[in-house]
């Protein structure tokens, strides 16, 4: 079948919609179908055109909506029934988001792809927190990770020893399952017990929380304040600035 659309990889920022780039709200709102993950907030779904076809394709930890392969074969049969396809993910398609798997199968089949990046949220949440990656009195290098490994994955897994000493900030994506091996094996490794880390929930919309405290004790935080996904962790002495910072931070309701 002769493809006549194009698909768009676009990035739709951590939450806020204020941080929606201006080419992703100008493809929102002449798209003909956009496909859309579960993190995408409500306001940004307002955007959408009122003429699209809109399939939510959202993936959750334990409530998955369409396999990947699905999610793909989806993309590739709207482009060749439709001028302009949106694939909208949460934060930026190439960050942990399954982007470049996408981009890689629509190539393949011979589909016309342009990415359009987004505002990831190992930046944007930390930012909205008061936590600043780097400061030169606190850290000049950071380093951003999955905590949540997939199944076969090309390697074992992450070498949290080498991630330990590799940054003086660490930024660890979807790592809340899997927090007691990985504040283990980051002390394991020689990070002091005492290393401030900070969770970040829901960065960038008006329901934001935060829960700052050590490798040793994060995990007994968690547990007594229930503190869940989606969330992400900040590691490292930059995170003491969250109490200078982050309560001077105004926070958007937009």
């Amino acid at each position: 079948m002769t493809q006549i659309g194009k698909v768009y990889l676009v990035g739709a920022g951590p939450g806020d919609p204020g941080l929606l780039t201006i080419k992703g709200k100008v493809l929102l709102e002449s798209a003909d179908v956009v496909i859309y993950d579960a993190l995408v907030s409500a306001e940004i779904l307002t955007i959408i055109s009122p003429y699209a076809e809109k399939i939510d394709a959202g993936k959750r930890m334990g409530r998955h909506s369409l396999l990947q392969q699905e999610t793909t074969e989806l993309l590739i049969a709207k482009a060749r029934e439709h001028a302009v396809v949106v694939r909208l993910k949460g934060g930026d398609p190439f960050i942990f988001g399954r982007g470049g798997e996408e981009m890689e199968d629509l190539v393949a089949a011979g589909i016309s792809v342009e990415v359009v990046p987004g505002v990831t949220s190992g930046i944007a949440a930390p930012a909205y927190a008061g936590i600043p990656l780097t400061h030169r009195n606190y850290s000049s290098s950071v380093i951003f990770v999955t905590g949540h490994e997939m199944a076969g994955k090309y390697r074992p897994g992450v070498d949290w020893s080498a991630i330990a000493k590799a940054a003086e900030t660490i930024v660890i994506y979807m790592g809340i399952h899997n927090l007691d091996r990985i504040a283990a094996e980051l002390t394991a490794a020689g990070l002091a017990a005492n290393t401030p880390i900070a969770l970040v929930r829901w960065g960038t919309t008006p329901k934001q929380q935060e829960l700052v405290a050590t490798l040793e004790t994060i995990v007994r935080e968690v547990e007594i304040s229930q503190f869940s996904a989606p969330s992400i962790a900040i590691i490292g002495n930059v995170v003491n600035l969250h109490h200078i910072l982050g309560s001077h931070y105004a926070r958007s309701e937009a």
